[in-house]
């Protein structure tokens, strides 16, 4: 059974709602901006990662191999040790391989640009609580309130914080690889 909706689920599913068609618009025009041999790349890497591509090469194989050993009244145009069937297959190992580092690239290059996004959001989200939490002390301050062992904490996480300063302390906690 389902809880009847408030003003304030109602506004949260808005939110989401919002939320969810930015970062469908941003996919769109992620996929959009795709150059053609990007475009190629996956296609074919999409087409590779399926199990049709599997039984489509267990196939092939297993034709090649009973039609090159001599088991069918054909004549063999490959026999043993299959230097054409070789020759082919190390070629196609090469290309999709590069298909596949093409897709990889560009899967990179997209979470570094919402990496940075997210870094963006969370030093904007981190400048807003600042900022909050300063016209908290401030208003407190105005009303003459006590303030009690736990704002000192709220009052220390009022100021600024120094980004630089955080990475510096990030290298030096960190092990190097």
């Amino acid at each position: 059974m389902s809880r009847p909706s408030t003003p304030s689920t109602r506004a949260t599913v808005e939110s989401a709602r919002k939320n969810i068609e930015a970062v469908v618009r941003l996919e769109q025009a992620s996929m959009e901006s795709r150059s053609l041999g990007e475009r190629v790349s996956d296609l074919f890497t999409r087409f590779m990662g399926t199990m049709s591509f599997v039984v489509f090469h267990l196939l092939l194989f297993a034709v090649w191999f009973v039609v090159n050993l001599g088991w069918t009244p054909l004549r063999p145009f490959d026999p043993f040790p299959f230097g054409i069937l070789t020759l082919i297959v190390s070629a196609e190992g090469v290309l999709l391989a590069i298909f596949v580092l093409v897709s990889q690239n560009r899967m990179s290059r997209q979470a570094n640009q919402r990496a940075h996004l997210n870094l963006q959001i969370d030093m904007l989200a981190e400048q807003e609580t600042t900022k909050l939490l300063q016209k908290v002390q401030s208003l407190l301050d105005h009303f003459g309130v006590e303030r009690s062992p736990e704002d000192r904490e709220a009052e220390r996480l009022s100021q600024d914080t120094e980004v630089e300063a955080l990475v510096g302390e990030i290298r030096k906690s960190l092990p190097d690889e």
